[in-house]
Protein backbone atom coordinates (compact mmCIF):
# COMPACT_ATOMS: atom_id res chain seq x y z
CA UNK A 1 0.00 0.00 0.00
CA UNK A 2 1.34 3.41 -0.99
CA UNK A 3 1.95 5.74 1.69
CA UNK A 4 -0.68 8.46 1.07
CA UNK A 5 -3.74 5.59 1.07
CA UNK A 6 -2.07 4.02 4.41
CA UNK A 7 -2.53 8.00 5.65
CA UNK A 8 -5.69 8.20 4.42
CA UNK A 9 -7.42 4.67 5.79
CA UNK A 10 -5.80 5.35 8.97
CA UNK A 11 -7.20 8.69 9.50
CA UNK A 12 -10.71 7.69 8.64
CA UNK A 13 -9.97 4.46 11.11
CA UNK A 14 -8.65 6.77 13.46
CA UNK A 15 -12.08 8.52 13.40
CA UNK A 16 -14.30 5.91 13.79
CA UNK A 17 -12.64 3.79 16.11
CA UNK A 18 -10.91 5.88 18.67
CA UNK A 19 -13.28 8.50 17.86
CA UNK A 20 -15.92 6.49 18.65
CA UNK A 21 -14.78 5.02 21.68
CA UNK A 22 -13.08 8.11 23.66
CA UNK A 23 -14.91 10.43 21.95
CA UNK A 24 -18.54 9.67 20.98
CA UNK A 25 -19.11 7.37 23.42
CA UNK A 26 -17.98 9.56 26.21
CA UNK A 27 -19.92 12.22 25.08
CA UNK A 28 -22.87 10.37 24.97
CA UNK A 29 -22.56 8.97 28.72
CA UNK A 30 -21.86 12.88 30.11
CA UNK A 31 -22.63 15.39 27.30
CA UNK A 32 -19.52 17.08 28.50
CA UNK A 33 -21.23 18.02 31.64
CA UNK A 34 -18.73 18.58 34.35
CA UNK A 35 -19.21 17.96 38.13
CA UNK A 36 -17.94 18.87 40.93
CA UNK A 37 -14.56 17.52 42.17
CA UNK A 38 -11.29 19.19 44.01
CA UNK A 39 -9.26 20.85 40.98
CA UNK A 40 -6.39 18.51 41.71
CA UNK A 41 -7.84 15.81 40.15
CA UNK A 42 -8.93 17.44 36.82
CA UNK A 43 -5.34 18.88 36.47
CA UNK A 44 -3.90 15.14 36.20
CA UNK A 45 -7.48 14.33 33.61
CA UNK A 46 -5.98 17.02 31.60
CA UNK A 47 -2.78 16.02 31.52
CA UNK A 48 -3.52 12.26 30.96
CA UNK A 49 -6.02 13.63 28.10
CA UNK A 50 -3.62 15.23 26.09
CA UNK A 51 -0.74 12.25 26.53
CA UNK A 52 -3.30 9.73 25.57
CA UNK A 53 -4.35 12.02 22.47
CA UNK A 54 -0.86 12.55 21.49
CA UNK A 55 0.35 8.98 21.96
CA UNK A 56 -2.16 7.56 19.52
CA UNK A 57 -1.72 10.03 16.60
CA UNK A 58 2.08 8.93 16.95
CA UNK A 59 0.76 5.21 17.13
CA UNK A 60 -1.49 6.05 14.03
CA UNK A 61 1.88 7.27 12.00
CA UNK A 62 3.87 4.87 12.88
CA UNK A 63 1.04 2.12 11.02
CA UNK A 64 1.96 4.66 7.72
CA UNK A 65 5.35 5.15 8.19
CA UNK A 66 6.79 1.80 9.14
CA UNK A 67 3.65 -0.72 8.43
CA UNK A 68 2.53 0.37 4.95
CA UNK A 69 -1.05 -0.21 6.26
CA UNK A 70 -3.45 0.63 8.55
CA UNK A 71 -4.64 -0.53 12.08
CA UNK A 72 -7.61 -1.57 10.61
CA UNK A 73 -8.14 -5.26 10.51
CA UNK A 74 -9.26 -4.66 6.97
CA UNK A 75 -6.47 -3.02 5.63
CA UNK A 76 -3.34 -4.57 7.24
CA UNK A 77 -0.13 -2.92 7.33
CA UNK A 78 2.74 -4.74 4.99
CA UNK A 79 5.25 -4.50 7.58
CA UNK A 80 4.97 -5.46 11.27
CA UNK A 81 4.92 -2.40 13.20
CA UNK A 82 7.70 -2.23 15.95
CA UNK A 83 9.15 0.96 16.00
CA UNK A 84 8.81 4.52 17.76
CA UNK A 85 6.43 3.43 20.90
CA UNK A 86 5.99 -0.03 20.10
CA UNK A 87 9.52 -0.63 21.46
CA UNK A 88 7.87 -0.06 24.84
CA UNK A 89 4.77 -1.26 24.74
CA UNK A 90 2.78 -3.55 22.00
CA UNK A 91 -0.24 -2.00 22.47
CA UNK A 92 0.11 1.90 22.14
CA UNK A 93 -3.06 2.52 20.68
CA UNK A 94 -5.75 0.85 23.22
CA UNK A 95 -3.31 2.12 26.32
CA UNK A 96 -3.54 5.46 24.90
CA UNK A 97 -7.66 5.37 24.11
CA UNK A 98 -7.72 4.15 27.94
CA UNK A 99 -5.98 6.85 29.11
CA UNK A 100 -7.76 9.64 27.39
CA UNK A 101 -11.12 8.26 28.22
CA UNK A 102 -9.71 7.78 32.30
CA UNK A 103 -8.28 11.84 31.70
CA UNK A 104 -11.95 12.78 30.47
CA UNK A 105 -13.40 11.16 33.73
CA UNK A 106 -11.01 12.70 35.86
CA UNK A 107 -11.05 15.78 34.09
CA UNK A 108 -15.18 16.23 34.07
CA UNK A 109 -15.44 14.72 37.41
CA UNK A 110 -17.13 11.95 35.79
CA UNK A 111 -17.00 8.77 37.60
CA UNK A 112 -19.08 7.11 34.60
CA UNK A 113 -16.33 7.75 32.34
CA UNK A 114 -13.97 6.23 34.58
CA UNK A 115 -15.72 2.99 34.85
CA UNK A 116 -16.34 3.19 31.26
CA UNK A 117 -12.37 3.18 30.96
CA UNK A 118 -12.09 0.06 32.88
CA UNK A 119 -14.92 -1.81 30.74
CA UNK A 120 -13.46 -0.39 27.53
CA UNK A 121 -9.58 -1.37 28.45
CA UNK A 122 -11.10 -5.09 29.10
CA UNK A 123 -12.89 -5.27 25.96
CA UNK A 124 -9.66 -4.41 23.96
CA UNK A 125 -7.31 -6.98 26.26
CA UNK A 126 -10.08 -9.61 25.07
CA UNK A 127 -9.62 -8.46 21.31
CA UNK A 128 -5.92 -8.15 21.39
CA UNK A 129 -5.83 -11.56 23.13
CA UNK A 130 -8.09 -13.35 21.37
CA UNK A 131 -7.64 -11.84 17.94
CA UNK A 132 -4.73 -9.26 17.47
CA UNK A 133 -2.23 -11.55 18.83
CA UNK A 134 -3.39 -14.73 17.02
CA UNK A 135 -3.99 -12.89 13.40
CA UNK A 136 -0.19 -10.96 14.13
CA UNK A 137 1.23 -14.46 14.71
CA UNK A 138 -0.09 -16.16 11.41
CA UNK A 139 0.70 -13.28 9.57
CA UNK A 140 4.54 -12.44 10.68
CA UNK A 141 5.20 -15.98 12.12
CA UNK A 142 8.52 -16.19 14.44
CA UNK A 143 9.19 -12.49 13.80
CA UNK A 144 6.02 -11.30 16.25
CA UNK A 145 6.60 -14.12 18.43
CA UNK A 146 10.26 -12.36 19.04
CA UNK A 147 8.62 -9.20 19.46
CA UNK A 148 5.88 -10.58 21.88
CA UNK A 149 8.64 -12.12 24.09
CA UNK A 150 10.10 -9.28 24.46
CA UNK A 151 7.98 -6.60 24.57
CA UNK A 152 4.85 -6.53 27.09
CA UNK A 153 1.56 -5.86 26.20
CA UNK A 154 -0.03 -2.92 28.40
CA UNK A 155 2.86 -1.63 30.86
CA UNK A 156 5.48 -0.03 28.73
CA UNK A 157 8.98 -1.07 29.56
CA UNK A 158 11.36 1.48 31.07
CA UNK A 159 13.95 0.81 28.19
CA UNK A 160 13.27 0.08 24.58
CA UNK A 161 13.56 -3.13 22.77
CA UNK A 162 16.14 -3.24 20.02
CA UNK A 163 15.43 -5.94 17.43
Amino acid sequence: MRKSAAAVGSSVFMALAPGTVAGLVPWWLTRWQAGHWWLPLRVPGGVALTMGAVVLVHAFARFVAEGLGTPAPVARTEHLVVGGLYRYVRNPMYVAVVTVIAGQGLLLARPVLLAYALLAGTAMWAFARWYEEPALLRTFGAEYERYRQAVPGWRPRSRPWRN
